[in-house]
């Protein structure tokens, strides 16, 4: 990198607009959506997408909602053409889906694109030639007054050719490719040429596409150069003003929000940000933007993980695991503060309470993704995050004490060969190290205890201890008192009970119940047990058991 750029570049100069209004506006409703996954995005794959994949990718934006897609430059190659006809052909367009198709400003490319949609219901025709100086200097040696020309031109047979052909509902759509670096008065000069020639009206509607094609400024320049634009645009009411954005800086979904906020209608985009360069500004992140925020973006994203598989499929490039909505890390959290905040937030939740979630600004439920990967464990994790993946798979509801002791044993494990844990090993630990295995060291076989005249209670027990039968008999003011005393000549003390609680695992009368015991020994070593059994004095017996043990 250069010492001194700015003896290589410079700045984007920004428009003066000191009255700006676009800041102090919100986004209320969803813009109007275009795809243009088959198109743009594909003409940026290493791998152009076949017949099939496209195919595949028309279902999937059927499925979203999508009611304009634009499908194919029909004029540049032949499959494009075909895949245009195959879908006119075979009747797979729905009556309230408009086909939306690209042409250059070049007479012949534009009669072979409405060969390609003859036939069509509802079509839009996309005409686009660069304006920005750069282009008129240097790629096409052109004035303004040619480049004007070259776009009144080309719309004029446009028109022709739409009025030759009634029996499809036509819409128009002209984009002065470049805008973003186009000066803001030559912009609406040959937007306002073109619009004479078309005429828009309600029966024939036209859209002025505003496309970011290479990112070159900050986002609020581009809201700025939408807001003049609108403003001076004189058949603004007239007709559609649409945005299409790249993200070559970065920030391609912040220009589509904050042009929106400036005016525009409609936006242009492909599903997790495909296209040239570093792509067009993400769909999804869009749409789930305002989700989030209470909006209904008018597409669906009920089962994102299907998404992504069809998209990833076609494109043959992933989905990054942190994009945003949509990635598989997307809701995932490994640091222990986090996870705690979050299994607080879903400890304090009630059915029907609006959506209040420390780091989940959605529910993932509702975009067809489990709980199962918002926490995951690894060392960078705490007591919540285990507690939380115990409790969501296997009901246990864990005490505070009983959490901490566990992520000392997850932290030890995580620690000694640095990887994530996965579910079901979490579980095993657990098991192991509570003794829900089935031959714990000590193991409740069988039991019997009465009431006695003093108030106390006698236990008689039967125990597998390593293979051997034992019994034991004792007394106390409780169950596990009396079985606290049974167990002293058996492990030559009593264990000391510190702390107990209990619960069932579900709601029904015959759900099993779990019991979780501390015990402490003479030494002060302290150990949890835990028991599981349709008896929840079998299973406080049996924790009790698990938590007397002398070893680990």
């Amino acid at each position: 990198m250069l010492s001194h750029p700015e003896n290589k570049y410079r700045p984007y100069p920004p428009l003066c607009l000191p009255d700006r209004s676009w800041p102090e506006r919100q986004i209320t409703c969803a813009p109007r959506w275009l795809s243009t996954d088959l198109r743009d995005g594909n003409q940026a794959l290493a791998e152009p997408m076949d017949g099939k994949r496209k195919r595949l990718f028309w279902d999937l934006l059927l499925e979203c909602g999508f009611k304009e897609i634009e499908v194919a430059f029909p004029s540049a190659s032949q499959t494009d053409f075909n895949f245009v006809r195959q879908l006119i052909e075979e009747k797979a367009i729905p009556d309230d889906v408009t086909l939306q198709v690209l042409t250059q400003a070049r007479e012949d490319l534009i009669l072979r694109t409405f060969e390609a949609l003859r036939g069509a219901k509802r079509a839009t025709l996309h005409l686009y030639n660069a304006t920005a100086p750069l282009f008129r200097r240097l790629v096409f040696g052109m004035e303004k007054q040619e480049v004007v020309a070259l776009a009144v031109k080309a719309t004029a047979l446009i028109r022709q050719q739409c009025e030759l052909h009634p029996q499809t509902f036509w819409q128009y759509e002209y984009s002065p490719e470049t805008f973003c670096f186009t000066e803001p008065a030559f912009a609406l000069e040959i937007c306002e040429a073109v619009a004479d020639v078309w005429e828009p009206c309600a029966a024939r509607p036209m859209i002025v596409n505003l496309p970011a094609t290479v990112e070159v400024s900050t986002p609020n320049v581009y809201a700025d150069q939408i807001e003049y634009f609108c403003r001076h645009f004189t058949r603004r009411n007239e007709v559609c003003i649409s945005v299409h954005p790249h993200n070559d800086r970065g920030t391609g979904v912040a220009c589509a929000e904050l042009a929106i906020m400036a005016g525009a209608d409609r936006v242009e985009g492909c599903l997790f940000g495909n296209g040239e360069r570093t792509g067009n500004v993400c769909l999804v992140t869009l749409a789930m933007n305002m989700y989030s925020q209470g909006i209904s973006p008018g597409l669906a994203f009920h089962d994102m993980p299907k998404v992504v598989e069809v998209v990833e499929s076609c494109n043959q490039l992933p989905v990054h695991p942190r994009h945003p909505w949509a990635g598989s890390l997307t809701y995932t959290a490994f640091s222990g503060s986090h996870q705690d905040a979050i299994k607080k937030g879903f400890d304090a939740r009630k059915a029907g309470d609006r959506w209040e979630m420390p780091y989940l600004p959605v529910d993932p439920q509702d975009i067809g993704c489990s709980y199962e990967a918002v926490i995951r464990v690894n060392s960078q994790s705490g007591k919540s995050g285990s507690a939380w993946l115990i409790e969501q798979n296997h009901g246990l509801t864990l005490p505070r004490a009983l959490q901490q002791d566990f992520s000392q044993h997850v932290q030890q494990e995580t620690d000694s060969h640095g990887s994530e844990m996965t579910l079901n090993a979490l579980w095993q630990l657990f098991r192991t190290r509570y003794g829900l295995v089935p031959q714990p060291p000590l193991a409740l076989l069988d039991y019997k205890s009465e009431s006695q005249q003093n108030g106390q209670i006698k236990l008689e027990a039967t125990l597998a201890v390593r293979g051997e039968t034992r019994k034991i008999a004792g007394y106390g003011n409780g169950l596990l008192s009396a079985a606290a005393s049974g167990l002293a000549r058996l492990l030559g003390q009593p264990p000391v009970i510190k702390d107990y609680h209990e619960h069932t695992l579900g709601e029904r009368s015959d759900s099993r119940s779990v019991a979780y015991i501390r015990c402490q020994s003479a030494d002060g070593v302290t150990r949890w047990g835990v028991g599981i059994d349709s008896d929840v004095s079998r299973a406080s017996l049996q924790a009790l058991l698990n938590a007397a043990r002398q070893e680990d």
